[in-house]
């Protein structure tokens, strides 16, 4: 059994402090994903998990066991890099099986373990190749290959596909998270991708100034976001806002500054005056009344459209499964699907329930 937990963690660079006291629990053999912006913290906390930056306050706990001063050799952790941090004078079997050579592990039993987790990664013709002889996707292998080796406890990735092109992002992604579901070891991957963090994840962190936001199943961020923060971080084009107004004149209606009229059917708004709407791109439709727009730019991808036009002067994303024929300039109606739209309080930026 191999659990993490995050207890009350700080850190401190000086009187700069980059991550106030963090708390959160990894289960043994999940796959969690740490997400965020660049300079929210996820990189810290791992490399702090990994033992390469000490902790200023709290404690990290495996299973039960505080492993604040452990070195990081002693931590039974293996990391995997976004450089791959390959030594380059080494075979790839070199470069799998150097940890279990500084171990001093028997000649036999490295070669053994090279090749079962070459197997596993479909490097079995490259181990007599030298790192500048390999693709991306090889070295990353290779990386992988190194971390399998050690037969840890946990697996720590940090932003590991972030160097290679998009195409093989998406391959890569598939084989990590196959790589998991085999092995069954504890995870904590660490991206800036929030689809990276969608796709991969039995979990998600979401990060904001060295604060876990938000924490749960891809769906749960997607269906029911704490706050604004979360519901335009998680979702690719991200939520669309519009600040509105409460009317009670004839039951809640929702009006923008400018004057249009949003759907709220079902929402509860206790006494509110004033709330922000979001409304996903891929939950806008074509209709023949609704929220009046006007397009800016069509983007078509073939298996879907983008649409980009503006909602009483603001700039709202439209993202439809069919093609349409549509052209810039000209006015269309938008029609949210319904029980799909989301409320927030204007001033906290948390979700509004009931």
């Amino acid at each position: 059994m191999t659990d993490l937990t995050i207890r009350n963690v700080t850190k401190r660079y000086g009187a700069l402090t980059v991550i106030p006291q963090l708390s959160f629990r990894i289960e043994d053999g999940e796959f969690v994903v740490l997400v965020g912006p660049s300079g929210c913290g996820k990189s810290t906390l791992l490399r702090m998990l990994a033992g390469l930056e000490e902790i200023s306050g709290g404690e990290l706990l495996m299973g039960k066991e505080v492993i604040n001063d452990r070195p990081a050799k002693e931590r039974d952790m293996a990391i995997v890099f976004q450089n791959y941090a390959l030594y380059p004078h080494m075979t790839v079997a070199e470069n799998m099986g150097f940890a279990l050579k500084l171990r001093k592990r028997p000649r036999a039993e490295i070669d053994e373990r090279v090749d079962k987790a070459a197997a596993i990664l479909g490097l079995g013709s490259l181990l007599d190749r030298y790192p500048r002889a390999l693709s991306g996707g090889q070295r990353q292998r290779v990386a992988m290959g190194r971390a399998i080796v050690r037969d840890p406890q946990v697996f720590l990735f940090d932003e590991p596909l972030s160097n290679l092109d998009a195409k093989l992002r998406v391959q890569m992604r598939a084989e990590i998270k196959a790589l998991h579901q085999r092995l069954k070891i504890t995870t904590v991957y660490v991206t800036h991708d929030q689809i990276e963090a969608m796709t991969m994840a039995d979990k998600i962190v979401v990060m904001n100034e060295g604060r876990v936001e938000q924490m749960g199943t891809p769906l749960e961020l997607y269906d029911r976001p704490a706050d604004i923060f979360v519901a335009g971080f998680i979702g690719s084009p991200s939520m669309n806002f519009l600040p509105a107004t409460v009317s009670a004149s004839s039951g809640p209606v929702l009006n923008t500054p400018e004057g249009v009229n949003l759907p709220i059917e079902g929402m509860g708004l206790n006494g509110r005056s004033e709330v922000t709407y979001g409304i996903r791109p891929e939950h806008l439709e074509l209709g023949e009344t609704g929220i009046p727009a006007e397009v800016v730019v069509v983007e078509p991808t073939g298996s879907e459209t983008q649409l980009y036009v503006t909602v009483g002067g603001r700039d709202v994303n439209v993202v439809l499964r069919d093609r349409v024929d549509v052209r810039p300039g000209e006015k269309v109606w938008l029609a949210p699907r319904k029980g799909c739209a989301h409320l927030f309080d204007p001033k906290s930026g948390m979700r509004i329930t009931g």
